[in-house]
């Protein structure tokens, strides 16, 4: 059985927002509305560290729907809008169904949701769907007849998040998000083939889930980041996620039971950074 899932190498992702503008065109997002988000972890504001330099930290956190295994939005949702797929395991919402009393929001502990409060607003002169066009219905038979998992025409008063591209994972073709990375930090595809890309990644990478201790079980996993002054690979083709996670990363995972113990960082040695080129002063003055 097929169980789709998403891995996240946070040493590669460098905040540069691709992954939700590509989410928010490919899906047709209204303004206001965001299925994907990438956090800063470190300062209080976008894009800053936290520490005094030059001890200072940052990484970012791309944040969106964990499709989790046990997921509490399915739980609580009234009508069934919000179910998971037996044939992937993707949770997805039903916008016909939906009846918008939000009980979903307020379960999902990721705050990964969010609700059409009026008629979807778009950027001025922009009075058509920008990325996939026409309504997508559910092609799984154990799922029921005519669910509407996706429609570029968001109604009011419904809740809506990510849905790895349902309409594009149908046709056979990965999550917008994935291919837009510049990176290459974002990995999809099937959690339950042992052979599969994303299954080795997660096992030799030391991936996290978050919040394993509330038992959701996310089907999306996270290489933690590493601090790549204090360590480096001694052979050049080490991938980022086999160095030393940040202490910070896994102190934090420690707290909650989710850091895998016994895991250890490869030998390696500290290098300083190159020395910046020499000026030519033969050229310095040409070309003012």
């Amino acid at each position: 059985m097929t169980k789709y899932g998403m891995l996240i190498d946070l040493s590669r992702c460098v905040g540069c927002q691709s992954c939700a503008v590509g989410c928010k065109v490919e899906n047709n997002e209204p303004l206001g509305i965001w299925w994907n988000r990438v956090l800063t972890v470190g300062g209080d504001e976008i894009d800053t560290p936290s520490g005094d330099f030059p001890d200072v930290q940052m990484h970012y956190l791309p944040l969106n729907c964990q499709h989790c295994e046990n997921a509490p939005c399915v739980k609580v949702c009234p009508v069934q809008a919000t179910y998971k797929r037996e044939s992937d395991g993707l949770v997805l919402v039903d916008y016909d169904r939906c009846i918008g009393c939000r009980y979903c929001m307020a379960a999902c502990p990721y705050g990964v949701r969010t609700f059409n409060w009026g008629t979807p607003q778009y950027s001025p002169g922009v009075d058509f769907p920008v990325g996939h066009q026409g309504d997508h219905f559910d092609p799984d038979p154990t799922s029921g007849p005519n669910r509407l998992v996706y429609t570029p025409d968001r109604p009011k008063g419904v809740v809506e998040k990510c849905s790895y591209c349902v309409q594009r994972v149908d046709s056979g073709v990965e999550p917008f998000c994935i291919q837009v990375c510049p990176t290459g930090a974002r990995i999809f595809g099937d959690l339950d083939d042992p052979s599969s890309i994303i299954s080795t990644s997660v096992r030799d990478g030391n991936a996290q889930q978050l919040l394993p201790e509330l038992g959701t079980n996310p089907q999306q996993f996270f290489i933690p980041p590493y601090i790549q002054k204090d360590v480096v690979p001694i052979t050049g083709n080490s991938s980022p996620s086999n160095l030393v996670p940040s202490p910070d990363i896994i102190a934090a995972a420690e707290e909650v039971g989710g850091y895998i113990p016994g895991f250890k960082p490869p030998a390696g040695e500290i290098v300083p950074p190159p020395p910046p080129p020499a000026l030519d002063q033969s050229t310095a003055g040409d070309g003012a």
